[in-house]
């Protein structure tokens, strides 16, 4: 399924255009907490409610979606277009390609990002697979095994069971604060 997409720089100039931009944010809530764009709303995406969204926006206006690399807001993007919605685009590279073109940000206290946990699991669930299986028993080698099979589906297929099962870990949880579609226009007119 192919799914539009915008750079960082084209959305900022979008912005500060003075167009409204509804952009949501799909990463867990302590992920944005970290670092966000000032103007997303959080909407992680295993909370995405596609039928909810519809109903609070516009549909003629873009929605658009953005994650820490691209991959989450892919997938939330398909999601949005196989429940009906025409009008997504995901931001290329997401929140680290914004950060790192130097655009504005918004920044919070430091988290270990989604990415680094799923690695950190897989590889002690690889290690204590083959540990078990080398002193206890030949079976645990299926763990390794299992994991292994497991980061080449998500390689192939670009989802992560794993990574969906951590972002619901209370750990990764947190009220993030959600912000209206943001509009440059009134947002100068409430900086007076």
């Amino acid at each position: 399924m192919s799914v539009k997409t915008i750079s960082p720089k084209q959305l900022h100039d979008t912005v500060t255009s003075g167009t409204t931009v509804d952009l949501i944010d799909v990463r867990t809530p302590l992920e944005f907490q970290e670092v966000h764009v000032g103007f997303a709303r959080s909407v992680p995406l295993d909370q995405l409610d596609p039928q909810q969204i519809a109903s609070s926006r516009d549909g003629s206006q873009p929605l658009y979606v953005i994650c820490r690399s691209g991959g989450r807001g892919k997938q939330a993007c398909e999601k949005l277009v196989a429940a009906g919605h025409t009008n997504v685009v995901n931001v290329e590279g997401g929140t680290q390609a914004w950060d790192q073109a130097g655009l504005p940000v918004v920044r919070g206290q430091k988290v270990m990002s989604l990415e680094r946990q799923v690695r950190i699991a897989a590889g002690s669930l690889v290690v204590l697979g083959c540990a078990l299986g080398a002193f206890v028993t030949p079976y645990a080698f299926g763990l390794a095994a299992f994991v292994g099979a497991g980061l080449v589906f998500a390689g192939v297929t670009d989802t992560c069971a794993m990574g969906l099962l951590i972002a619901k870990m209370p750990w990764n949880r947190s009220v993030a604060p959600v912000h209206p579609p943001y509009n440059s226009e009134a947002a100068t007119t409430s900086s007076l």
